[in-house]
């Protein structure tokens, strides 16, 4: 384990220990084993901000059950396309950690990913409707093709029986996905840097990036070590920025110009967790419902099962509220720190027309543990408050980006930055992040290494058979893969 780098030039210099990181460092280990590579990590370990398992949901998004992914339209119906998307991408991570555990480069599958079945829950008549035009939608494509609906209590109180026990008379819907996912992504993240270590990368605990500056053929990347306080420097060819919250201050410290513009918008949250076995054996599903009227997409209410160290638990959230930080261990000063001339137009545009936002937030913050138990009710009737523990969660910094109309837009997805060069990428945003690393890193790897690409694509087919193809038209190949990496990561295969 390396603490302080002794290496004066790199290929490549990662910022972060992360999901997003470790899969890039994967990716590039394997298709360039020649390659040097060094990561820098500020923590004493990797995967404990945005991919610590408790700084998430864990699930394995593959818009099975997150409503956002399927907005309704006024005339009532329901666009498959966003979900079809997310869905092809989580596939591709599945054939790319299946390919890694054959290969013996990561360990035992059960250690970061389980079957959890997918469940969206709804209430009432217009919500019912809506769940029901969405299963329409959704259920003729391949990658749905297993998708359950029901309107009977009884059948869902056999898929979910705490959300059923104890409710009240009233319309309710849910569909299921048998085979979901829930993963611990930091477990994931340490697998693969574990691999890295082993192929030779130089990992670096407790150090910060302090600055990049662009030098002959590259990048000087500026370090200090906490403990320390020993600061240092190294050359590297190509730069990737997957600091989670961090990621803006090192992309606006750059100066490329297409860091111009952006600004983060900070969003914290908490969870209700309970580690009593006894309630935890008796849910098995992650069950997500609607947002509130005003919330953003990360606070989609949800109930699910947790496998976290081989123990099972509920977590039900989250709870919204608002911190000036951009990491979970940053600082009150990462949001005004960030406000440049470039971007102070789209964030007083974001300001001004987000009121309502801010005044959710607001009210969000200030709920008391009895009403934040209220909202665990309403999917978990019969739950008590004995047991449940209130945790915070990662957190989670926004795009906000210019826009020609508006002055400024709040977005609520990822977003891959890189010079013109391809010199250097970072990547900014939230959901569905974890999940679809892989896809969103072979974005990364074909708009900054475009020469190199092509000759690794019979590569990247080799390790993920449904690259470059869209699975959801191909259900011969679909099922394969299905069954191909669910064998490989210990899943219960989709019969599509």
């Amino acid at each position: 384990m390396t603490f302080i780098s002794t290496t004066r030039s790199a290929d490549v210099v990662l910022i972060g220990g992360g999901i997003m990181s470790a899969t890039l460092g994967a990716f590039l280990k394997k298709l360039e084993p020649s390659w040097s590579i060094v990561l820098f990590e500020r923590l004493d370990e990797v995967g404990l901000e945005s991919s610590g398992p408790w700084n998430n949901a864990g699930t394995g998004h593959a818009a099975y059950c997150e409503l956002n992914y399927t907005p309704q339209a006024k005339d009532g119906s329901v666009n498959p396309a966003k979900a079809l998307g997310i869905n092809e991408g989580y596939q591709l991570s599945r054939q790319f950690w299946s390919h890694l555990v054959d290969e013996g480069s990561i360990g035992d599958p059960s250690g970061f990913i389980h079957n959890v079945p997918h469940m969206s829950f709804v209430i009432g008549d217009a919500h019912a409707d809506f769940l029901k035009a969405r299963y329409e939608a959704l259920h003729p494509n391949t990658l749905f093709s297993t998708m359950e609906h029901s309107e009977d209590p009884a059948q869902i109180a056999e898929w979910a029986p705490l959300v059923m026990n104890g409710r009240g008379a009233g319309r309710v819907a849910a569909t299921r996905v048998a085979e979901g996912t829930d993963v611990d992504f930091g477990r994931l993240s340490k697998e693969l840097v574990g691999f890295l270590g082993r192929s030779g990368v130089e990992v670096n605990y407790g150090t910060d990036v302090t600055d990049l500056e662009r030098s002959r053929g590259g990048w000087s990347v500026a370090t200090k070590h906490h403990a320390s306080g020993e600061r240092g420097g190294i050359h590297a060819k190509f730069v990737f920025v997957g600091a989670g919250g961090g990621a803006l201050h090192l992309l606006q410290a750059s100066g490329i110009a297409e860091s111009k513009g952006y600004g983060g918008f900070p969003v914290s949250g908490q969870f209700l967790r309970s580690t009593v076995e006894s309630v935890a054996v008796q849910h098995n599903a992650k069950v997500y419902g609607q947002a509130s009227v005003g919330a953003p997409p990360m606070s989609v209410p949800h109930l699910d099962t947790r496998y976290v160290d081989g123990k099972r638990s509920l977590l039900f959230g989250p709870y919204a509220g608002f911190s000036t930080n951009f990491l979970k261990k940053g600082s009150l000063w990462d949001l005004p720190l960030s406000i440049r001339p470039s971007n102070i137009i789209p964030m007083l545009a974001v300001a001004k027309d987000n009121m309502d936002l801010t005044a959710y937030l607001i009210k969000e913050v200030a709920k008391s543990r009895e009403k934040k138990l209220d909202a665990l009710r309403e999917y978990f009737p019969e739950a008590s408050g004995e047991g449940w523990e209130l945790i915070t969660a990662g957190q989670r910094v926004q795009i906000i980006k210019k826009d020609a109309a508006k002055g400024g837009v709040l977005q609520f997805g990822t977003e891959v930055i890189t010079a013109r060069d391809g010199s250097i990428g970072a990547l900014l945003g939230a959901s569905p992040g974890a999940s679809t690393a892989v896809p969103i890193m072979l974005e990364l790897m074909q708009r900054c290494f475009p020469k190199n690409f092509k000759g690794w694509e019979p590569k990247l087919t080799e390790m993920m058979p449904g690259y470059g193809v869209k699975l959801n038209d191909n259900p011969e190949l679909a099922a394969e893969v299905a069954t191909s990496t669910s064998a490989s990561l210990g899943l219960t295969a989709a019969a599509h």
